[in-house]
């Protein structure tokens, strides 16, 4: 039987169609990337200090020096969490007596701010952390506000697959995306911080979801040799192109909800593209909707000026795919034997480990010296060099040797910070601990099978014959243990099996590179074609690549 991207060849690679979905699809992803940051500025903590009440009877004095001082980085500066207790001090200040002449402070009994705080607007007017006083005996609160957020991306990323195999790409990327605008709308009018971070856990769910439905959506219909660029040039610069976007907006509204507020518009843009974003044809030929399929083709050769073939589907290959289906397959079938339990496994390591410094890093972008804006813009902007450079390497070089190179980089540098004068201890723990887990995934990514120049494989029984360093035959013949499988396919790690953890995060996208079969595909063959085609691995050697 033939192949999908054989029968589809006439459409050609690079026609306005093509050019539409790639831009679309991708277009779609710019709410992911200021979604997935805006706890930045959300939940930014600005310098505060107790309040004193104006009622409070104190002298200028006195009332200058009610916040004891701390040594901060060398200096001092007003407590946070602490003042002399009001009650001593206001006794002091009726009886004329004045601080540091004739009051050591430093013997003075201190007490909470009970009375709130007083929080700087020099940077932010208001925050959640603002809002209900997230500080002090409740700092706790603020980094628990991102973690939840990732509980969400957790939790979409089991269910965004399973969804879209079930109810087809088109209707789940838009139901995400309204999810996301939706509930990142709703956030607006929260009354508590339980409120705001149980609706931050569903906008996690919602961008994840959105995020992975639109890259597998892409990937199914484009062809083998634009998949490499949609996959890195589009969706991850498009991505990069939202977060840029956020520390923009954040620095001409101040105001969080009036930020969120502004969010949620290029989400709202983003909903009329139902119109001209079609459902995958790959999908609609695993529910055996023939014609429907065919249909989204031909109008893809009308838009291409191409004269489509008068039969694009063998009628004698449809009476085959109408046969009983075949087992379907459960995430579990990804440990059920060693080789593929490994690669699964390792996969699991090199997103945990590489999101873990990613998203690190990012999320503390605005505490770096200088303008917190400033700062989130460029760690942004560097994504862009970054995602041009990995598609150029991607399209010469072995896999991993340039994931392992690019991971001992990163975590060197990470490593090396430590090594730069004025920093605290415990401030550079954190890199230390980034950098080591960057290189030894480095070193784990080495033991990965090399898929450059590889035909992937497509069942189980293939999969099981992906060795160490080398692909061997994938067609050679199945041992007995494996006949069992036979006819079972793998549900796409894109699809079915891409968890995301945030700070927790993982992402099994790594086994789409060693699972290529995606929707519990029961076909094989001309239908066995998985959204990220024979070649996801994204083989250009023989292919032209759209000049852009």
């Amino acid at each position: 039987m033939r192949d999908y991207d054989e029968v589809t060849t006439f459409l050609g690679e690079w026609g306005p169609f093509q050019r539409l979905i790639f831009f679309l699809l991708s277009a779609s992803i710019i709410p992911n990337g200021f979604n997935g940051m805006s706890v930045v500025f959300l939940a930014a903590v600005p310098e505060h200090r107790c309040r004193v009440p104006d009622t409070a009877n104190l002298s200028r004095a006195w009332r200058n020096h009610s916040i004891p001082l701390r040594l901060l980085d060398g200096r001092e500066v007003p407590h946070s969490c602490r003042r002399y207790r009001l009650a001593v001090i206001a006794n002091f200040s009726a009886l004329g007596l004045e601080p540091g002449r004739d009051v050591d402070l430093e013997q003075l009994e201190q007490e909470s701010c009970v009375d709130g705080w007083e929080f700087s607007q020099d940077i932010y007017l208001s925050t959640i952390v603002t809002e209900w006083s997230l500080v002090c005996e409740d700092d706790w609160k603020t980094p628990l506000t991102s973690s939840l957020f990732f509980v969400g991306v957790l939790l979409g990323s089991f269910v965004s697959g399973q969804l879209s195999d079930r109810f087809g790409r088109k209707s789940i990327l838009f139901a995400t995306m309204a999810v996301q605008t939706g509930f990142s709308f709703l956030q607006i009018f929260s009354i508590n911080w339980e409120m705001f971070t149980v609706l931050f856990v569903i906008v996690g769910m919602g961008q994840i979801s959105n995020y992975v439905v639109a890259f597998i959506l892409g990937t199914e219909i484009l062809g083998k040799s634009v998949r490499i660029i949609f996959s890195t040039l589009g969706v991850c610069t498009f991505f990069a192109v939202g977060y840029m976007l956020l520390p923009l907006f954040a620095y001409f509204i101040r105001d969080w909800r009036m930020l969120l507020l502004a969010l949620t518009v290029p989400g709202v843009l983003c909903l009329p593209l139902w119109w001209f974003i079609p459902e995958s044809p790959r999908w609609l030929i695993s529910q055996r909707r023939f014609s429907e399929a065919e249909s989204i083709i031909q109008k893809a050769a009308k838009m291409n000026n191409i004269a489509a073939p008068r039969v694009i589907f063998d009628p004698m290959e449809l009476q085959e795919l109408k046969l009983p289906g075949q087992q379907k397959v459960l995430i579990l079938d990804l440990f059920r034997t060693r080789n593929i339990a490994t690669i699964t496994i390792m996969s699991l390591l090199l997103w945990m480990l590489t999101s873990v410094g990613y998203f690190a890093l990012s999320l503390n972008a605005p505490n770096l010296h200088g303008d917190a804006y400033l700062n989130c813009f460029l760690s942004a902007l560097i994504e862009v060099p970054a995602y041009i450079t990995a598609w150029l390497l991607l399209r010469k070089l072995p896999r991993r040797y340039i994931i392992a190179g690019v991971l001992f980089l990163g975590g060197g540098v990470l490593l090396l910070i430590q090594f730069v004068p004025a920093g605290a201890y415990n401030r550079v723990l954190p890199y230390i601990v980034m950098g080591s887990l960057t290189v030894f995934i480095g070193i784990i990514t080495l033991f990965f099978p090399e898929s450059f120049g590889m035909t992937l494989p497509e069942t189980l029984e293939q999969m099981e014959k992906v060795k160490g360093f080398i692909i061997k035959n994938a067609h050679e013949q199945p041992n007995e243990e494996l006949q069992r499988v036979k006819s079972r396919r793998v549900q796409s790690a894109r699809a079915s099996v891409p968890m995301h953890l945030g700070n927790t995060t993982v992402l099994i996208h790594g086994c789409v590179h060693q699972f290529r079969s995606s929707l519990n595909l029961n076909v094989r063959g001309f239908y066995g074609g998985s959204g990220l085609g024979k070649n996801q691995e994204i083989q250009c050697r023989r292919k032209k690549i759209p000049k852009f």
